[in-house]
């Protein structure tokens, strides 16, 4: 029984987090660069949106749950600025992502350098 738990929910998170939403990104939207990067008031602007928005669904620490992806991970990493900014305009309904497109895009682009920054901060020796 325990087994059978463990790995329905090894299904659920595979297909939650499954990146198939990069393959809808278009390449316009997959080049475009954060006007905001680096810069550490926007950094701590997207914190405190995290905190309003994402925080419920991704972990205050951005760690995950059982069914919503952790935000540390290489997809993320890996992901242009972009490809995220392109997900918090449109969503991943099918993922359980909503569209944040009522947020003005800057405000997009500041959670968009705030979780560019978890990855430096993971990288850093």
């Amino acid at each position: 029984m325990v087994l059978l738990l463990a790995a329905s929910a090894l299904t659920t998170f595979a297909k939650v987090g499954d990146g198939n939403w990069l393959n809808r990104v278009p390449q316009s939207a997959r080049e475009r660069t954060n006007p905001l990067a680096g810069d550490r008031t926007a950094i701590m602007a997207g914190a405190k949106l995290f905190g309003q928005y994402c925080a419920s669904c991704h972990g205050k620490q951005a760690e995950g749950s059982p069914k919503r992806p952790n935000l540390h991970s290489n997809r993320l990493k890996e992901a242009t600025p972009g490809e995220l900014e392109w997900l918090l305009k449109n969503g991943s309904l099918k993922n359980g992502m909503p569209s944040w497109s009522r947020l003005p895009e800057p405000q997009r682009w500041q959670l968009v350098a705030f979780l560019k920054s978890l990855q430096e901060l993971i990288d850093r020796p």
